[in-house]
């Protein structure tokens, strides 16, 4: 069976691209230009042309075919542009959901439509499994690395496609066997920023969309920064540096930590006040897209960000949104992040943040 696997040049995919020839697949490696940023170091990024190289390399060393596709232009459309836009409002965008919905998966699974079908694959810790002929998203079994949370979007075509290697797989367990197999790259240490900001922060990158497209909020302005009660306490340079939760960097001298409660754009204020008050007992959901089937409220464990533990919920679906109900107060649930529903290891499914009132 042909497996058109999406490489980065990275360990994971390296990996996943020998585990998958072993298992007996003729396997096509695909490497995404998405970007190429001057000041990010090449040692990460994985999407850059040094990135796309090493994994030319690796490729050839495993051996399994390997081909390149320029998304760069679909890439900027979908992902960097909607980013931006979504600082420049406020909200706090997740952009490997988008490029996972818009950008990666689609353009593996037309490599594999364009050659008769066949499977796709990453090198995601996650498990897809099949249940009464559907596939199923699951958490990896690492639940340091897992990475269910940002493969919600997936289409069902995308996931009933859908081949993860390296879902029972531990990190460490990987860079074992990139060792074994010597390959370079189980040295590579892991991205851990945004692959299309460079070492000047994201804000510039941010600054420089909004200057292209006209976005009003748009560029660095300066504004204030008021408790709960509107009082000023500072003023900061651009509501594009704050997210809901942030304590670091406000350049406020208080007695009591203040934490990020609400970015208003429309105002350019940050609003600032002690930890409890960034805790939400309930949020909307919105933009969902359904995993798994479910009728009327149900519960579930709902992750808020990636890193967060599940927080046992009552969700009640309206369509493609839905109230989520907290069992316990969900501390910063930012806007413009992504809400992931579990039913214990499954994603049930998942959308984007949106603050009611309280």
């Amino acid at each position: 069976m042909l497996v058109v696997l999406g490489m980065s040049g990275g360990v994971d995919s390296s990996v996943a691209a020998s585990l998958l020839k072993e298992a007996g697949h003729d396997v096509l490696g695909v490497s995404l230009v998405l970007f190429e940023s001057p000041g990010k170091p090449s040692a990460t990024s994985c999407c850059s042309l040094t990135a796309v190289r090493e994994a030319a390399r690796t490729a050839a060393s495993v051996g399994v075919e390997h081909t390149v596709v320029d998304a760069r232009d679909l890439f900027i459309e979908k992902v960097i542009t909607p980013f931006a836009e979504g600082y420049s409002r406020g909200l706090t965008p997740n952009p490997c959901v988008l490029c996972n919905r818009h950008v990666k998966f689609p353009i593996l699974l037309k490599e594999a439509n364009a050659r008769g079908g066949g499977h796709i694959s990453t090198g995601h810790y996650a498990q897809v499994e099949r249940e009464e002929g559907q596939a199923v998203l699951k958490k990896g079994l690492d639940p340091n690395k897992d990475q269910s949370y940002f493969l919600y979007a997936l289409r069902r075509a995308e996931l009933d496609a859908l081949e993860l290697p390296l879902g029972l797989w531990k990190k460490e367990d990987v860079r074992s066997r990139a060792r074994e197999l010597g390959l370079p790259v189980f040295k590579k240490p892991e991205s851990q920023e945004i692959c299309f900001v460079g070492d000047e922060g994201y804000a510039t990158m941010v600054n420089e969309v909004a200057g292209v497209t006209g976005l009003e909020p748009g560029a660095e302005r300066p504004g204030p920064i008021v408790d709960t009660k509107g009082r000023p306490l500072g003023t900061h340079k651009g509501i594009i540096h704050f997210t809901m939760g942030q304590r670091k960097g406000l350049g406020l001298s208080n007695p009591d930590p203040l934490y990020v409660l609400k970015v208003e754009a429309a105002s350019n204020t940050v609003v600032v006040g002690p930890r409890e008050l960034a805790c939400r007992d309930r949020i909307l959901v919105t933009g969902i897209n359904w995993l798994a089937e479910r009728t009327g409220t149900f519960e579930a464990q709902v992750k808020v960000r990636s890193t967060a533990p599940g927080i046992p919920s009552r969700v009640t679906p309206d369509g493609d949104t839905a109230e989520v109900e907290f069992s316990e107060p969900a501390f910063a649930p930012a806007p413009g992040q992504s809400a992931v529903f579990y039913d214990g290891d499954t994603v049930v499914g998942g959308g984007e943040i949106s603050l009611k009132r309280q």
